[in-house]
């Protein structure tokens, strides 16, 4: 029998009794290959406006470590801090009724206020209770040891962190990595805060990391669902408090605050850009076939 023969007879089967051996495989074979049919190239400023989260979630480690320093070296005051995070609240609460607003969402009621008020106050007591035991509780711990786990908890942090939007119309359940995250960087915040000289300044650190690790990641992701200048906004102002907060405590740190911003939010997305070329994606008829359920969104989002 000819190849030509084999050739027309030929089925992409195994199972059926063929006259050709089993290792047959026409010249036809390869010519629905399809390179990349899939793939939907990035841009850059599509990636700049991604990458805003990732930049956010180090600013505010960044915030919080230069003013650590500064209440430690008693270079600020404990009562200021308590006021500022008290006004940042207000500030993040009122940035959260206009997302609301602006997507017209349902879900700002009388009873959700009141139940944030109630929180708020029940976090707020719980802080200035606990203050006197979280000041001892590693006086008998080295400072290189806290500043190591610090350190660590803190990187700990920024990669289980959860940098994907929250929608307000769909009910999330947390994800394990986002709440490893959140006790990852309260728990840095707790040992760093031992080692501040009287409770006051324990109080003021302790509901300063709450308001920045456990109160903004919510709000961070409802941004990303929001005006593009809002977060725009907010990224450029957390950057720019960052850099100026360092430049006050270390030249060195400045310096690596702002490569470290500059890398995440403007090389990174080039380098991404740059390495699409080498994407090479192969798929042809014998690949069993994907089922789109829900087609994510831009963000990744499925509705």
């Amino acid at each position: 029998m000819t190849e030509a023969a084999w050739e027309a007879e030929w089925d992409r089967v195994l199972w059926k009794k063929k006259s050709y051996p089993d290792n047959y495989v026409p010249k036809s074979f390869l010519s629905s290959l399809s390179r990349n049919s899939n793939f939907v190239p990035y841009t850059y400023w599509y990636l700049v406006r991604a990458s805003c989260a990732i930049s956010q979630h180090l600013a505010t480690i960044f915030i919080f470590l230069a003013v650590f320093i500064q209440l430690n070296e008693s270079r600020l005051d404990a009562r200021v801090l308590i006021w500022m995070s008290i006004g940042a609240f207000i500030t993040g609460y009122a940035l959260w009724e206009l997302v609301d607003c602006r997507s017209d969402s349902k879900t700002s009621t009388g009873a959700n206020h009141a139940k944030a008020m109630k929180s708020s106050i029940l976090v707020f007591l719980a802080l200035m209770a606990l203050s006197p035991v979280l000041r001892t509780l590693t006086a008998a711990t080295s400072s290189d040891s806290i500043w190591a786990l610090s350190a660590g908890l803190f990187v700990l942090s920024a990669l289980l962190a959860d940098y994907t939007p929250l929608r307000a119309y769909i009910h999330h359940q947390e994800r394990l990595t986002s709440v490893l995250s959140m006790n990852a960087a309260i728990s840095s915040a707790v040992v760093l805060a031992s080692r501040l000289p009287d409770d006051q300044s324990v109080f003021a650190l302790m509901l300063f990391s709450v308001q920045l690790f456990a109160l903004f990641p919510i709000l961070r992701r409802r941004l990303q669902t929001g005006p593009g200048f809002l977060q725009g906004f907010v990224t450029l102002s957390l950057c720019g408090s960052s850099v100026r907060l360092a430049a006050s405590v270390s030249r060195i740190g400045t310096c690596l605050v702002f490569i470290s911003l500059s890398f995440v939010m403007f090389v990174g997305p080039g380098v991404l850009i740059w390495a699409q070329k080498y994407k090479n994606e192969i798929r042809g008829t014998w690949d069993p076939a994907v089922p789109v359920l829900n087609k994510p969104d831009r963000f990744g989002v499925t509705p």
